[in-house]
């Protein structure tokens, strides 16, 4: 990383222990009520106003597959909008208090009152075309990156060339940095504070060099490169990458990508929300 990004970034990061954090989830975690007793992964048909489309959850994201189990059988989901939907990127769901919105009605902060813990398993799981991802509130108030509770979306993304992905990978390498550094001046927190009131200036300058080897240490550590298969996943049917890390991928369509195709073609207005509503009928357990 270069030293003069690193700089801002410390500014920002030492400015930013002196405020409050402010994260608008909740803390708790989602209730956990129907577990899989084998590798089998279940499946649920998501019946929608414009065909059906069927989703796998993997067994690697339990958190994210019971509480999504959980609010089909609840039928959480039974009449609730794509109020997001974004051409070449994802389509998305899931926002409760679009069941009963009216045209003019602003979308996307509904949810059951609750987030869920991170599930990365990446790069195992990825942005392809046709993952299943939890939505969530930005970093800024959600450096956990914990999941909403009830919105997801569904990648329809677009095909990269290996140009593309090789500098893709490089700001993927940078976002990394950021986040050790970030957690680094956290930890030392209270150094910080101190050599900032003894207006200690070669203190402050001597700690940001030290953890700006840190986190060029810790980076090197895990290069962030793209493995054979996202390469040839993002490279013949595409998807979004640079969101590969930063969101919990806990499944993907596997019939019914016409529909999904059909949904992120249609007229959006304004915040991306589709002209003409679209919504989920009935969702359902298939196995």
């Amino acid at each position: 990383m270069r030293k003069h990004f690193l700089l801002s970034f410390v500014m920002m990061a030492f400015a930013f222990i002196s405020c409050s954090a402010n994260n608008t989830g909740s803390e708790g975690s989602s209730p956990v009520s129907d577990k899989k007793a084998d590798n089998k992964m279940t499946q649920v048909k998501l019946e929608t106003t414009l065909g059906d489309i069927i989703v796998e959850l993997y067994n690697e994201t339990p958190q994210h597959r019971d509480n999504f189990i959980k609010l089909v059988k609840e039928g959480y989901y039974d009449g609730v909008l794509f109020h997001r939907v974004i051409k070449d990127f994802m389509i998305q769901t899931g926002d409760g208090n679009s069941k009963t919105a009216g045209p003019e009605t602003m979308l996307g902060d509904g949810d059951p009152g609750y987030t869920i813990e991170a599930e990365f398993v990446y790069p195992k799981y990825f942005h392809k075309r046709g993952a299943l991802a939890a939505a969530r509130t930005g970093d800024q108030v959600n450096p956990e990156r914990r999941s909403s509770g009830s919105q997801f979306y569904i990648v329809t993304g677009k095909i990269y060339s290996s140009e593309e992905l090789n500098m893709m990978a490089k700001r993927m390498t940078d976002i990394k940095k950021q986040d050790i550094f970030r957690r680094l001046v956290t930890e030392n927190r209270a150094k910080i504070e101190e050599l900032q009131r003894n207006q200690d200036n070669a203190g402050i300058q001597a700690l940001q060099n030290e953890l700006i080897q840190i986190t060029e240490a810790e980076a090197a550590k895990t290069p962030s490169s793209m493995t054979d298969e996202q390469i040839d996943a993002y490279t013949s049917v595409g998807g979004t990458p640079h969101l590969d890390g930063q969101y919990t991928v806990f499944g993907e369509v596997i019939k019914g990508m016409d529909v999904v195709d059909k949904i992120q073609n249609t007229q959006t207005g304004a915040a991306d929300r589709p002209t003409t509503d679209i919504k989920i009928i009935k969702a359902s357990i298939l196995n």
